[in-house]
């Protein structure tokens, strides 16, 4: 009876089965063995995981269900949520890393036996690995709480048989944390390890906000590493106390708790502390903190939640100790925060501030920095201060970001600078500033307002490098313009409605913007009339998403725009986005290029449009095409592909005479380009 408490709702079937999520609404309305809803509510019902997947194999729709998608299941329509049953996951990985033999002789039992019986062998290596119980954040389950999970975990030691115990949490833990994206603030795994390689090696790090763990996993292993943790959310410090014993042999020593008002290691002088805080905290204990002897470079104000961050990680610093922080870019131009960012500049404290591209973490909407700290062992006699601006190697979309370009170049101006306390200067990107020079009225940190500009469009070679480009677009958009349009008679097809060709089988239609699988990128209403590659997101949902194929027909339909796209190879795969229609033809009856075509027509769409409101929508199922052989609709379909290849010139002629123009204005303005 304890497997049937994990539940598992339609769109969990639908993934288990290996079909759409309209397959299971069909068997629930066809079947009326089909198990019936235990939970959830009438429009997103849960049902119990063994009943489906009993009913699934008694209809032959089901041979086997994949143990990874079994497991996850199991943990996802845990009775006492998602996040208990991971802790349990762990714990019972970790036996089975430290102690295999253990787990074995445990398992061979009842469920009743081994709920019994593990806590007392959890308990052999939790208290090794976390700590006494007062220092941890892991406690030994008991056996009741571990009898509902006792399918669970064993489905999540077969997993760790094909996988190993570490990768099947990863696994696990990250599959919950997309199925939550709106829970965590995450910290990608490329710029915790460029904030790892930063610091330094440490054989004792901390992170005072460590959240999933991320941070300290990034830290390289070294021999008896202590790795110190403290989070409020007490799921979060379990979570990533669990993550960090699977990962190595270091000592783990993670803590419930506000870090800045109940310091969980106050005697901790850790080699190095790297932490992503909470940002705009304005209730972070300012009123109680006042007389706190961590305010060593002053004491911040209400809205500076960050600058006291800054001074906690310092306070926990052996002398040389290095201190990483991912800051919002706030931080170092706020007035209220100036007196404290120049007595860490006086002081020595403060050795790098690094402007990351925009998207590189969230919030992705804007360029965060990384500030890089050390516990001044004494003032240096002539400090100066790497800037660096790494905002060009921003791409499009959230997905699009180079983490290696931005690593290598990061490293490539921090090194020299590390071994050296100086720096060559790259216009435009680096700088090694002297510390007198920002001791101004502001102290700005923000390094754009400090570095020369770069050359002006790259300087004058790029500059001609963006001449030729722009030219020789032009002459593709020259010989791919159309031929002169021959005068025929008006002719009247007999017309049939997308939504009777829908209807009929001809095409298949669906809505964008539901939801997304994770890291997908998302095709948007913009993109398609950009004619741009995928740049959206949209959270992962319960309801499947509707991911693009070659030769589909994507249209807009708000605005009132006479758009539709076809779908290549680039774009396919892209989740649709909001806002959007797909259409799928079948190819042995519409020729996609003619189907788009004929959806472009001004008179087709006015007459398919509402503008009840302030904003006109387009009803895809109204627009009307003639009914022609298929033929027929090729020739069509050729003519009007010839005319997207001309537009998609037209726009690259146009953003290449763009960045013509801003550079030869640039260029002019700034003394590089000479006016004759």
């Amino acid at each position: 009876m304890q497997d049937n408490a994990t539940e598992v709702t339609a769109a969990g079937i639908a993934r288990l089965a290996g079909v759409g999520r309209a397959a299971v609404s069909n068997w629930r309305r066809r079947h009326a063995d089909f198990p019936k809803p235990v939970g959830g509510t009438e429009t997103s019902p849960s049902f119990a995981l063994a009943e489906v997947e009993a009913w699934l194999r008694d209809q032959g729709k089901l041979a086997e269900v994949p143990l990874r998608e079994r497991v996850w299941q199991q943990l996802a329509g845990h009775p006492e949520g998602p996040v208990a049953a991971l802790v349990h996951a762990g714990c019972a990985l970790l036996l089975i890393h430290d102690r295999p033999t253990d787990w074995l002789e445990l398992s061979a039992g009842s469920d009743e036996r081994l709920a019994a019986l593990l806590p007392a062998a959890l308990d052999q290596v939790i208290t090794p690995r976390f700590g006494a119980p007062r220092e941890r954040a892991v406690n030994t389950p008991t056996g009741p709480e571990l009898l509902p999970s006792a399918p669970l975990l064993r489905g999540a030691a077969e997993l760790a048989a094909e996988l190993g115990a570490r990768q099947t949490y990863e696994f696990l833990l990250g599959r919950h944390l997309d199925a939550n994206p709106r829970q965590y603030t995450l910290t990608p795994g490329d710029l915790a390890a460029l904030m790892a390689e930063l610091a330094g090696p440490a054989r004792t790090a901390l992170d005072p906000a460590c959240g999933t763990g991320a941070l300290l996993r990034a830290v390289p292993p070294k021999p008896d590493q202590a790795l110190y943790g403290q989070d409020s959310a007490p799921e979060l410090a379990a979570l990533s106390a669990l993550r960090l014993a699977l990962q190595g042999k270091a000592a783990v020593r993670t803590a419930t708790g506000d870090s800045l008002r109940a310091d969980a290691h106050p005697a901790l002088k850790a080699d190095a502390v790297l932490c992503h805080p909470p940002f705009n905290e304005r209730n972070w204990g300012h009123d109680e903190l006042a007389y706190d002897a961590r305010w060593e470079y002053g004491f911040p104000a209400r809205t500076e939640s960050e600058l006291a961050w800054v001074q906690h990680a310092l306070a926990h610093l052996k002398d040389g100790g290095s201190a990483v922080l991912l800051m919002p870019p706030a931080a170092a131009s706020r007035r209220s925060g100036r007196r404290i960012r120049a007595d860490l500049l006086r002081r020595g404290a403060l050795r790098a501030v690094i402007a990351l591209p925009i998207g590189a973490a969230p919030p992705y909407n804007i360029p965060l920095h990384v500030w890089v700290l050390r516990r001044p062992e004494k003032a240096p006699a002539q400090p100066e201060v790497l800037l660096v601006d790494t905002g060009t190697l921003a791409a499009e979309g959230r997905g699009g970001l180079d983490w290696q370009a931005v690593r290598t170049a990061v490293l490539d101006a921090w090194r020299p600078y590390d071994r050296t306390g100086s720096a060559r200067e790259e216009p435009g990107f680096s700088r090694a500033v002297p510390v007198i020079e920002l001791l101004d009225d502001d102290v700005d940190l923000a390094p754009a307002r400090h570095l020369p500009p770069p050359p002006a469009g790259g300087g004058t070679e790029q500059l001609a490098g963006a001449r030729e480009r722009f030219a020789e677009t032009l002459r593709l958009a020259a010989d791919l313009m159309p031929p002169e349009a021959r005068r025929a008679q008006p002719t009247r097809w007999p017309l049939i409605t997308v939504g009777e060709l829908a209807r009929g089988g001809a095409l298949m239609l669906r809505t964008g913007g539901i939801g997304a699988p994770a890291r997908v990128p998302v095709l948007t209403d913009h993109d398609v009339l950009a004619g741009t590659a995928p740049s959206g997101s949209l959270p992962e949902g319960e309801e499947e998403a509707a991911l693009v194929e070659t030769g589909d027909v994507v249209v807009p339909v708000l605005g009132g725009g006479s758009i539709a796209r076809v779908v290549d190879e680039k774009t396919a795969g892209a989740a649709l986005g909001r806002n959007l229609t797909l259409l799928r033809p079948d190819p042995a009856a519409l020729d996609p290029w003619f189907l788009a075509g004929f959806l472009r027509g001004t008179a087709n769409n006015r007459q398919a449009s509402s503008y009840a409101s302030t904003a006109t929508r387009l009803d895809v199922r109204r627009l009307q095409l003639p009914r022609l052989p298929l033929d027929e609709q090729r020739r069509y379909g050729e003519r009007f592909r010839a005319l997207a290849e001309f537009e998609d010139a037209l726009r690259r002629a146009g953003r290449l005479g763009e960045q013509l123009v801003r550079g030869m204005y640039d260029g002019l303005t700034d003394g590089t380009v000479a006016p004759g």
